[in-house]
């Protein structure tokens, strides 16, 4: 397991019962976690002193009670800045888990003294976007949710990177491919972490077991001559990193140098001392 166990402002305190205790900053959430089924006892006195819990409804979606939190605030990653902000579907702008993928492509980026261009693909709020950056690679972010790249355009301020060389795109992310290929663009690093269903700005339908196929062989196609390397991630439960693994190796696989490893990632627990899954990724690298 990949474990993001170098926040400083992020911490999950305590698991049980289908739920996660967290502290983001000085603030502590309460939010439903589908990994958590089992039903330890919940000691830490945080469990009824949270200031804000997310509660599913029986009829569908949820919100947020006993809340005592402002609209919004600030934490850091390192020199990386992220606003959290509280959503209507238990998301507060931002996967803490996937650290640890920050820190794997951006030491690649560092080392690789030469230009690199990273293209992220359902890019969200920008995480990743502004890891590559910090790193000094130059970036195009791709999302189809307007909000998300506003959102994504001020963490790259916060983090003052409002100057660095990133192009924010708000698109369907299989139409912007398809015009790159045609363009002749091409990148040297790949970011995809696609959603499990949804849909593009004009009705497209995404679903992940359906396309991501198909879409791994579509984005090979603006990989450059020297490529870097290649992330997917997937919060699918009914899609394992060895899968993910299958596919990028078979679609990736005759590129010169191809090599990559899937785990799952993970969050400490400070109660357990466990590591809470949080998804998967595979991690693709190119070499001579």
């Amino acid at each position: 397991m990949w474990l993001a166990d170098k926040w400083k402002d992020y911490t999950v305190i305590d698991t049980s019962s289908g739920e996660k205790l967290e502290r983001w900053g000085k603030y502590t959430l309460i939010r439903p976690d589908p990994q958590v089924i089992w039903k330890t006892e919940k000691k830490n006195k945080l469990w009824k002193s949270a200031d804000a819990s997310y509660r599913r409804s029986r009829s569908g979606g949820g919100a947020w009670s006993e809340n005592r939190l402002p609209e919004s605030w600030v934490i850091s990653y390192g020199e990386l800045r992220f606003r959290i902000k509280p959503m209507g579907f238990k998301h507060t702008g931002l996967f803490p888990e996937q650290a640890a993928n920050w820190d794997w492509f951006s030491e690649l980026i560092r080392k690789a003294e030469r230009p690199i261009k990273v293209l992220n693909l359902f890019a969200y709020t920008g995480g990743a976007t502004v890891a590559a950056a910090a790193a000094g690679a130059s970036v195009c972010h791709v999302d189809a949710s307007k909000g998300m790249v506003a959102a994504a355009k001020e963490n790259a301020e916060l983090s003052g990177l409002g100057g660095a060389p990133i192009r924010y795109i708000v698109d369907d992310c299989k139409k912007f491919v398809e015009r790159e290929i045609r363009r002749g663009n091409k990148y040297d690093g790949i970011i995809m972490d696609p959603p499990s269903y949804g849909r593009g700005p004009t009705g497209e339908v995404w679903k992940i077991e359906e396309s991501i196929d198909e879409f791994v062989e579509l984005v090979s196609g603006v990989l450059s001559d020297e490529p870097l390397f290649f992330l997917l991630n997937s919060y699918t439960t009914g899609l394992s990193a060895s899968t993910m693994r299958y596919i990028t190796q078979t679609r990736l696989g005759r590129i010169a140098g191809a090599s990559s490893v899937a785990d799952e990632l993970g969050l400490p627990v400070t109660e357990s001392g466990l590591a809470l899954p949080c998804g998967s990724s595979v991690r693709v690298t190119f070499g001579k």
